[in-house]
């Protein structure tokens, strides 16, 4: 290796050692020669229809490979990426944004550059940025700039959240020292503490002590990388486990202890009455938000919880503070002797997640969102990740029975419409890159599988001509429903403000480039629904397809947005 090179090579060699193997954006003037060392560093470069949806699938990219990259232009490109920018802070998906900027000279001076305020004010962005990364950095000397890359690369490893890189358009082509680029970029190693071991004895004697334990699973496990670690205690123990919208898929659901989302105020009397009951929860990984708590109604009784979080242990009524997940949970898992464990000998009768078949619906019936999710769960195979945008479809795709190696996506906190379309484009990339290097689990074929409303896929439809123009292999499912129902539920069920336009959804993929054989199919009967799910055209098919399922505009899934809906019918009755 030369001792020196170029900083943009610098930068670009060191996405790839954290497995970046694809970079999102939209070309600008001020980012266009640090387009130049994309390709050439052995990265694909994935132009986009606008920054907002680079950053959703940069997003989405990073959630299956552990960490995704986009680059936009100084103002107007890097503002519209903020919001999913801010999503992925909100739900911790380790993002780099890499912005553009003019030329130092031209920041020095205050020029009145274009993608400004014209003011001369070169740091407002920057300053917005800073709410919503866990790190910044802005390039300006280039002897500094390796140090400066690798710390904010660190800080997005460590805490599976977004950071920020100025990059100066006169300091591309900048020589930087290559001495970095031997070092592994990678989550500080913890030594164990006294205090450490201490917590660990408590926690070893609540676990041998309890009589009804019970398991949570929460979304943070995988941003803190103990997915296989608290899949192995669920594994082992056999106690009872939930997980919560967030946790869905990180638990193998095929499992005979486990029994699906936890749903709080909305679950069965008797899963309620049981977890009331237990006297150990053990959490990992919480993300109490609002929605992925059922409104709060989920949220263990704390006085018999540990909760293992990014930043401490919550033990029962005490907060053990400087104490990561990451670490104590593998030595809990390490040190636990499962024979001394409580064993349910007569293991409780508790619902599970189960399937719908299409004999179990009439035929020639209307399409309804209390069987429907359960019947599609049917065409989901090992492997496949399958993304419900906020709406009808993400509360439905909750119901499903997931099976092996399955990752779904589901709205949690930043519940932004129109995300899962392009964070389906990058999660299908991230799949095709894993399968292509023998890392999915042995699958070599898997799909990535979109349920989105109407509504939903007009906030970011052009992204299919991404997904075509990269031959991903991606299912869409459109559920129409004239409009915004999940609004609909929640408040004006009969007001033109929950409307949208009609299209006609299965010319997209034409219109986008799709081949002319693409698949396209709808479907408004059970008996059409069947017809299209049984066509080997859709089930193993490559590229884009597309089927349009046509549902209620007032029908929703059982829960929260069904009673918000049946509250209203009521109160204008």
């Amino acid at each position: 290796m030369p001792p020196t090179i170029k900083l943009a090579e610098y930068l670009f060699r060191r996405l790839s050692q954290l497995g970046i193997n694809s970079i999102h954006g939209v070309p600008g003037d001020f980012n266009l020669t640090l387009l130049d060392y994309v390709e050439p560093a052995g990265l694909l470069w994935v132009g986009n229809a606008n920054e907002l949806n680079a950053a959703y699938a940069a997003d989405g990219y990073a959630r299956i490979k552990g960490a995704g990259a986009l680059i936009t232009t100084f103002g107007v490109g890097e503002l519209s990426a903020i919001n999913a920018i801010a999503g992925a802070y909100a739900e911790r998906a380790p993002v780099v944004h890499i912005v553009g900027t003019p030329a130092r000279s031209s920041q020095d001076s205050r020029m009145l550059q274009h993608h400004t305020f014209n003011d001369g004010e070169y740091r407002r962005f920057a300053q917005m940025h800073a709410q919503v990364t866990v790190a910044q950095t802005r390039l300006w000397d280039a002897a500094q700039s390796p140090e400066q890359i690798d710390s904010v690369l660190q800080q997005c490893l460590l805490h599976s959240r977004p950071v920020y890189i100025e990059v100066p358009v006169d300091l591309v082509d900048a020589l930087v020292s290559t001495e970095r680029l031997s070092t592994e970029i990678r989550v500080p190693i913890h030594e164990p503490t006294p205090t450490e071991d201490a917590v660990l004895a408590k926690i070893l004697d609540k676990v041998y002590a309890a009589e009804r334990p019970i398991i949570f699973v929460d979304g943070e496990i995988r941003a803190l990388g103990i997915i296989d670690e608290v899949q192995s205690f669920v594994k082992s123990s056999k106690w009872p486990t939930w997980t919560t919208p967030f946790g869905k898929s990180l638990v193998n659901e095929t499992l005979s202890n486990f029994h699906g989302i936890y749903r709080g105020k909305y679950d069965a009397p008797e899963v309620q009455s049981f977890i009331n009951g237990a006297d150990l929860v053990l959490s990992f990984g919480p993300h109490l938000s609002s929605t992925n708590t059922f409104a709060f109604s989920s949220i263990p009784n704390p006085q018999v919880t540990i909760s293992f979080t990014d930043t401490e242990v919550n033990f029962q009524s005490e907060v053990i503070r400087d104490m990561c997940a990451r670490t104590m949970v593998p030595r809990l898992l390490q040190s636990l002797d499962f024979s001394k464990v409580k064993s349910y000998d007569n293991y409780p009768k508790l619902p599970r997640d189960y399937l719908v078949s299409f004999s179990d619906v009439p035929g020639t019936g209307p399409i309804t969102q209390d069987r429907v999710w359960r019947i599609m769960a049917n065409f989901m195979r090992p492997g496949d990740i399958v993304l419900g945008e906020t709406g009808t479809a993400g509360y439905g795709c909750r119901e499903m029975l997931l099976p092996p190696h399955t990752r779904l996506f589901t709205p949690v906190t930043w519940l932004s419409i129109g995300y899962m379309l392009p964070a389906a484009q990058g999660a299908a990339l991230a799949q095709r890159e894993l399968i292509a290097a023998s890392k999915y689990h042995g699958i070599k074929d898997a799909r990535t599988i979109l349920l989105i409303g109407d509504g939903s896929f007009q906030m970011t439809a052009q992204e299919l001509s991404t997904i075509i123009h990269n031959n991903l292999n991606v299912v869409v499912f459109l559920i129409n429903n004239d409009g915004y129902t999940i609004e609909r539920c929640i408040h004006g069920a009969t007001q033109r403000y929950n409307d949208v336009a009609s299209w006609r959804y299965l010319e997209a993929p034409s219109f986008f480039g799709a081949k002319e054989d693409a698949f396209t199919g709808s479907a408004r009967t059970w008996a059409e629904l069947e017809k299209v799910l049984g066509n080997e055209k859709l089930t193993d098919g490559s590229g884009l397809r597309m089927v349009e399922v046509a549902m209620d505009r007032e029908d929703a899934p059982e829960g929260p947005l069904s009673q918000y809906l049946q509250a209203q019918k009521m109160k204008k009755n």
